[in-house]
Parts: structure tokens; C-alpha cells; sequence
């Protein structure tokens, strides 16, 4: 027995030590893997020393000596607070992934090396004028000084992964994450016209119109591009498949799976403003990340004083304002991709048709190195319309036979971009003049912007390169177009003053929301593709309540979660039959409801509940052959669309065949209803305990630890968040069966500018400036974007630490 207590006692002796090791070992990581924030430190190609004064949340003002220095530290604090960000935004644009993640991440790869990302990203930087390829030279010559004196252990997730140390940065490396930026804020054009394809297999050109409808009332008649597969005897749905899945496989914005449903922004006049200068807001949604797709930084240098949002692996602020103009961006939703179906010459499959006869693909091919598995080789055909992306992956779903091919035109890809010379122009502007002119540069994003000066004046502009179709083009890029019909391919790009823009308006008010944005008779087409304009209205209506407004009502309307949809469908379901006692509990609540989209109330639950299994009802049956779902901001669309009666291609409320009356869809409606209330609550008083908090967090995610359970807890970080996809304070929920209600998209970001001062304004982002695990900053702003806080951009200015940078020759 002594001898067995005696070694117990070893063995708890033995633990223990080895626990406080292991403890040490992580407080020892811990330490050691935080970039210091202080002291002086001496880096290769820096001209003249520059000061790093970070305020007490980790934002920096970098005070320089040159433009080409201020652009070297900010380089070097992205690399200290996001260097695993930035490595794997390099590594997906490069189609690199599969060295870290293996197999799985193969698609991706594959996905990425048929658009031709990191080549365009190659040719960009070849395209580059000299002193824009200078500057952008030095901001890598920062990232790559931080990377030469790193000293201690990397991130935690290189460490993880057993990821290597990161190479130096190059220009490509910096173009390639604006490719991929550009790919997610206009790929719904390339998406929707493969869904329409798809649906092309069951559906006639009306339903179709039913499923995917546009909010445009004056859209151009499209052609009957079904009668034309069907004429052509496409095989849609096989030519879809593979195409819709490289779609899937790509990477979109932050780290989310998922599109965001639009942006927030708003200007206003110096004559409704309580200071008399001009007022500008903007809140971009996008996927929800830990770390934020944004860091805010100011830099200082000559001919440069600028504060806002920038891009961690890009230079200078993408969103913000410096001392005489404020701006922020909203998408266009700008159709600047269109689908080519190419013929295979059917006696040699490396040939198409082209107008004048069949011509040869240009083919190369390149190999996808794969963690612990063979390499894989990507052959990959480009047409003179672009890359083949049918082709990504090729399977006994496009058969052999079917001779054709799905190729990409997307306006990102085509050579002469300067859209680095237009932020650094507009980041330098000393006037609105000056910036409007920096925007004519504007090429690989098409997006409203809207501005505001201290020279009073207040303006908007649609900014980027669209592409000019042909008179007789009857498809508008809508649906996918005979490649070998010449009538189908573009002519030029649009001026820039051919764009929709204004300055000054008489209202002196300025809202953009994705909404459509050209004014009657516009002669220039754009896209059919504009949103819902629920969020604009709801914003017009709050700018108008007051005739003045100040700092804390535009932040007021940012919080505004009351959303004009729900009251728009609530109104069309009014009369709705339920057949239980839940079922008309529920109904009375929602018919007593203002739309307010609060995380403390039980009725948004209620009606997203309902509205999904309406939806389920409505669509889904319909869908089954094709495995498709009408879900999200297009699904509230369909669905307003039956209600009203605009959808009337079918009955779309039962399996009949003639079109139905609205009233005809009560029914279903009360019958959903009672199943939603079901799926919550057992008794009417169980709808009181609802609260949509509690379904509705907002989900920051991180990649690629969400989707590695044991390690999702510690990476990931969640909010209550409340609003839902039509509110102003957006929290759009993705398509999980398990989660449906969870927020994986929303404001990125809010800014506040009042121009009647050099820094007058607030911010905030979320979760925090640092993509460290162990930072402080990882996520300290979570609370206060949750309840729509601010941060006075004077604040950022308080140093609580300081670094040096020096020359290494000194």
C-alpha cells in the first residue's frame, strides 16, 4: 500500500508538472506571438523615420515623411495585426489552399486557377504606371521588413496548420485580394444567369421570371432564352452543374459562405445639417469574419492626411474621408459578367465557334500541389470571351457528346485597370472636384459612390467600367448567349459621365441602397439585377422626419431596425387562415407588430419562422427535380410576387393550372403559420418566452477554424444581433437548415462624417483591429457594434503606444 500511495503520488507530482509546462509553454506562446506595439525598430528600404502611435482599441496614425513611407508602415502594421488574414487571402487568390488543408480545399483551388486569377493579378502588375508600381512596391517593402524581424512564434493558426513562413510579398500578391473582392461584389450577375440556365431544364421563361424577379418596373424585355436551348437542344442542366459548382466553391468576402444582401449610405446637404456643412454615412455589409475584412488606420504624409477603413494586403483607405472630402461606396449590382455558350467543333474538342468559324482554345495547364496527396493537374481553356468554366469541373454530369462549353466574360479580367491610381487619387483629393476626377480611374468594382466636401458641395457617381452591349443584344446579359453570334458580345466600356450621377440635388439628400439608381429614361443599361429598395425607403423616411440632422441622428438611423418588407408582407397576409390555437396567437401578434426587427422580441422569430415554411410550401415542391430552394432576399421577392399577384405564370400556391388569385394562397399561409408556431412553441403563452437575439446571433467566422469543432469555440465569436435582411441595421441569414436564423452577414462597418471638421466623425467595426487570438483587440469592439456604438475618430488620435521606425542605415 506504501509503495502504491508513494506512486500516486509521482504520478499527481508528474501531472501537475506537466500541466503548469503546458501552461507555461501557452502563456509563454501567448507573449511571445504579440507584435510589440512599442519601442524603435530598424527596417530595410524605409527613406526617413516614421512614427506609429496606436490609440487604446489598436487603430494607428502613421506619421511619415513621404507618401512611399506612410504606405511602408502601414504595410507593416497590417503584417503585425493581420498576418494570417493575409496569408491565406494571398494563398486563395493564388489557388494555393491545398498545400495547407489537403483534398478538401482542392476545389477551390481549381476554381481559382480557371478564372486566372493570379495571372490577371500578374498582368495587372506588368500594366502598372511607374509611380503607382513604386508605391505599391513600398507598401510590400513593409509587409516584408515585418516578416524580417520576426523574431517569435507566428499566429496560432500557422502554427495549427503547420503552415510554412510566409514569403515576401510581391505587387501580384496585393492586386490578386482586390481580384477577389471584385469577384464577390459581381459575381450575382454570372450567378443568377447559370440559375436561369439551370431552371431553363423545367421551367418556361415566365416562371422563371416568377422564381428570380427583378425590382426594376421598367426592365427590358428579354428574349425567350428557353425556346432558344430548347431550339439549340442545350443540355442546361448539365451544362449548369459544373459551373454552378466552381460558383459555390469560391471564396467570398470576410470569410462567410455567403453573398450579403447590399451596403448603406447616405449624404446630406449643408443646409440640413444643425453645423452647416455637409454630412456623409455608409455602413458596407459583407460577410461576417473574425478577423473584419476592414482596418482602420489614418496615415500622414505629405500631400496625405486621410482616416478610415483600408484592406489588410492593399494600400491606403478604401472607405473614409481626409481633410476636405468624405466618401463611402455602395454596390451598383452592375452586370459586368456574362456566361458564353461556346460550340465544340465536333471534329477537333480543342476548337470553337467564333463568327467568322471555328477556332482553336487557348490551353494551358497547371498542377495543384495537395497536402498529403498526389498533385492535381488543372487543364484549363480559355475562349475569346474568357475562361471556360464548365470546365472546372468536368464530370458524367456534362457528357462528351453534349459538344458545348460555358465561358466567363467578366470586366476584371480584361487588361487596362488603374483602379490603385483612382483610391490613391481620391484618398489625396483636396476637393470634390478632385475626387470626382480620381474616380474616372475607378475599373474593377462598379460602385455608387457618394461624397461629401467642405467646399460645400454633395454628389453621387456611378464609378467603374460597365461594358456597352449591342442594340440587337436581346438578352441583356441576363441569361447565357450563343458565343458564336456576334450580336452578343460587348463594344466598349461606358464613359464615365455616361454613368448615373449627380451633385447638389435640390432636396440636398443623397441615398443609396442598392436600390436602382438611374432616373427615368436613362438611355445607358446597367443591370436588371437592383435590390429591394426597402432599405432606401426606410432611410428617406428617417433623413425627412427632421429638417436637420447632427452626428447622433445619423447614428440613430444606422441602428434603425424596422423593416418595410415585413410590413409590406405582413399587410398581404393579413387574412390568413390558421386552424389552431398557436396558429392565431401567432397571427394576432404579428397583425399588432410595427416590423421592429428587436433581439429582445418575439415577433421577428415568429415571422421569419412563418415566412420560411411559406416559402417551403410555395417553392420547394416545385423545385425538388431540381434540387433548387427560393430562399433569402431573392425568396422574399418570389414570394411578394405570389401575394401581389405579379407572379402569375402558374398557380404557385397549389399544383393546378391556371394562374391563382392572391386569396388563394391564405390557406397554405395559415396552414404554414400553425406549422411555424409548432416548430417553437407548444402553447400560445410559449410565444411570449421568443426572443429573436437568441436565434439571430451574428456569427463572425473564422477560416478555417469554423469548421474544425473543437477549435470553432475559441476562434469564432458571436453577438446577439438584431434586424434581418430588409432593415438598415442588416443581419442576413444564410440557408443552414440547422441555423437558419444565425446573421452571417451585416455591417462590416459604420462611419459617421461631419465635414465641418477636418476629423469630425465616429466609427466602428467589428470584432477589433487585431487578428491575433491572443490580442486584446481579437475582439474588444464586439459589445459595442452589437449595440450600434461609436468611436470619435478624434479618439484614434490619443496614443496609449508608440513605435519607431528607422532606417536600417541609421
Amino acid at each position: 500500500m506504501r509503495f502504491i500511495r508513494r506512486t500516486l503520488v509521482v504520478l499527481a507530482f508528474l501531472l501537475a508538472t506537466i500541466g503548469v509546462a503546458g501552461a507555461g509553454v501557452v502563456l509563454w506562446f501567448r507573449q511571445a506571438g504579440l507584435p510589440e506595439h512599442e519601442g524603435t525598430l530598424h527596417a530595410a528600404k524605409l527613406s526617413r523615420p516614421v512614427r506609429i502611435a496606436r490609440d487604446e482599441v489598436g487603430v494607428p496614425t502613421i506619421v511619415a515623411q513621404s507618401e512611399a513611407d506612410a504606405l511602408f508602415a502601414l504595410g507593416f502594421v497590417h503584417a503585425q495585426d493581420r498576418l494570417w488574414q493575409m496569408e491565406l487571402q494571398r494563398r486563395i487568390g493564388q489557388g494555393r489552399l491545398a498545400e495547407l488543408l489537403g483534398p478538401r480545399a482542392v476545389d477551390t483551388d481549381r476554381a481559382l486557377r480557371t478564372l486566372g486569377i493570379y495571372r490577371r493579378a500578374q498582368s495587372m502588375a506588368a500594366e502598372l504606371d511607374v509611380e503607382t508600381a513604386v508605391l505599391l512596391r513600398a507598401y510590400c517593402n513593409g509587409i516584408n521588413a515585418y516578416l524580417d524581424q520576426l523574431r517569435g512564434p507566428l499566429p496560432a493558426e500557422f502554427f495549427l496548420l503547420r503552415a510554412s513562413r510566409p514569403l515576401h510579398w510581391s505587387p501580384a500578391d496585393v492586386l490578386t485580394w482586390t481580384l477577389i473582392m471584385s469577384w464577390d461584389l459581381s459575381s450575382h450577375g454570372m450567378r443568377n444567369e447559370l440559375e436561369r440556365l439551370r431552371l431553363s431544364a423545367r421551367f418556361d421563361k415566365s416562371e422563371i421570371d416568377d422564381l428570380l424577379p427583378s425590382w426594376d418596373p421598367a426592365a427590358p424585355s428579354v428574349a425567350d432564352y428557353v425556346r432558344m436551348y430548347r431550339d439549340l437542344g442545350l443540355p442546361s442542366q448539365a451544362l449548369a452543374a459544373p459551373a454552378l459548382k466552381l460558383a459555390a466553391s469560391l471564396p467570398h468576402e470576410g470569410s462567410n459562405a455567403t453573398r450579403s444582401q447590399g451596403s448603406n449610405s447616405w449624404v446630406l446637404a449643408a443646409s440640413r445639417s444643425t453645423k452647416a456643412s455637409p454630412m456623409l454615412a455608409n455602413d458596407p455589409h459583407l460577410g461576417l469574419s473574425s478577423p473584419s475584412v476592414w482596418y482602420f488606420a489614418r496615415l500622414t504624409a505629405p500631400g496625405l492626411n486621410v482616416f478610415g477603413a483600408t484592406l489588410p494586403g492593399v494600400p491606403y483607405v478604401v472607405l473614409g474621408r481626409n481633410a476636405h472630402v468624405a466618401w463611402g461606396f455602395t454596390n451598383t449590382y452592375a452586370d459586368t459578367q456574362d456566361i458564353y455558350i461556346e460550340r465544340i467543333d465536333p471534329d477537333h474538342p480543342d476548337r470553337y465557334r467564333a463568327p467568322e468559324g471555328y477556332v482553336a482554345f487557348d490551353i494551358h495547364t497547371e498542377s495543384i500541389q495537395v497536402r498529403g496527396a498526389d498533385p492535381v493537374v488543372v487543364t484549363v481553356r480559355n475562349s475569346r470571351h474568357g475562361p471556360v468554366i464548365s470546365d472546372a469541373f468536368s464530370s458524367a454530369s456534362l457528357p462528351a457528346a453534349a459538344g458545348y462549353a460555358l465561358a466567363l466574360r467578366w470586366t476584371a479580367l480584361e487588361p487596362g485597370d488603374a483602379t490603385l491610381r483612382a483610391v490613391r487619387a481620391m484618398n489625396r483629393a483636396s476637393d470634390t472636384r478632385e475626387f470626382q476626377s480620381a474616380l474616372r480611374n475607378l475599373g474593377l468594382i462598379v460602385q455608387n459612390v457618394v461624397f461629401a466636401g467642405d467646399d460645400g458641395h454633395i454628389g453621387f457617381r456611378v464609378a467603374g467600367r460597365v461594358p456597352v452591349r449591342r442594340a440587337d443584344n436581346d438578352l441583356y446579359g441576363v441569361a447565357p448567349a450563343p458565343g458564336w453570334d456576334a450580336r452578343y458580345d460587348w463594344q466598349r466600356w461606358m464613359e464615365a459621365d455616361e454613368l448615373p450621377h449627380t451633385l447638389d440635388p435640390p432636396s440636398g439628400m443623397i441615398v443609396t441602397a442598392n436600390q436602382k439608381v438611374t432616373p427615368p429614361g436613362y438611355a445607358g443599361f446597367l443591370t436588371t439585377e437592383w435590390q429591394a429598395p426597402f432599405r432606401a425607403d426606410r432611410i428617406e423616411q428617417r433623413l425627412k422626419e427632421k429638417p436637420r440632422h447632427d452626428i447622433a441622428s445619423f447614428e440613430s438611423i444606422q441602428a434603425d431596425v424596422t423593416s418595410l418588407a415585413a410590413r409590406s408582407m405582413l399587410q398581404l397576409l393579413s387574412h390568413a387562415t390558421p386552424s389552431t390555437p398557436l396558429g392565431h396567437a401567432a397571427l394576432k401578434r404579428l397583425l399588432a407588430w410595427d416590423g421592429s426587427m428587436k433581439t429582445d422580441s418575439a415577433e421577428p422569430l415568429i415571422y421569419h419562422a412563418w415566412i420560411r415554411r411559406l416559402t417551403q410550401r410555395v417553392f420547394d415542391a416545385k423545385l425538388m427535380p431540381l434540387a433548387g430552394r427560393v430562399e433569402g432576399e431573392a425568396g422574399t421577392a418570389a414570394l411578394l410576387g405570389v401575394l401581389s399577384g405579379r407572379a402569375h405564370s402558374r398557380r404557385w400556391c397549389d399544383d393546378a393550372g391556371a394562374p391563382q388569385a392572391p386569396a388563394d394562397c391564405m390557406g397554405l399561409a395559415g396552414a404554414a403559420l400553425d406549422q411555424a408556431a409548432a416548430d417553437w412553441a407548444r402553447e400560445p403563452a410559449g410565444l411570449d418566452r421568443l426572443r429573436w437575439g437568441r436565434e439571430h446571433p451574428a456569427v463572425f467566422e473564422h477560416r478555417p477554424f469554423s469548421h474544425v469543432g473543437p477549435l470553432r469555440r475559441w476562434f469564432e465569436q458571436r453577438v446577439p444581433q438584431p434586424g434581418d435582411d430588409e432593415t438598415v441595421d442588416v443581419g442576413h441569414f444564410g440557408s443552414s437548415d440547422e441555423h437558419p436564423f444565425e446573421a452571417v452577414a451585416g455591417p462590416s462597418m459604420r462611419v459617421v462624417f461631419d465635414l465641418s471638421g477636418p476629423a469630425a466623425g465616429t466609427w466602428m467595426l467589428a470584432p477589433g483591429q487585431s487578428g491575433n487570438l491572443f490580442s486584446e483587440q481579437y475582439g474588444d469592439l464586439l459589445e459595442a457594434w452589437s449595440r450600434v456604438r461609436y468611436r470619435p475618430i478624434e479618439a484614434s488620435y490619443k496614443a496609449t503606444r508608440t513605435m519607431i521606425l528607422k532606417p536600417a542605415s541609421e
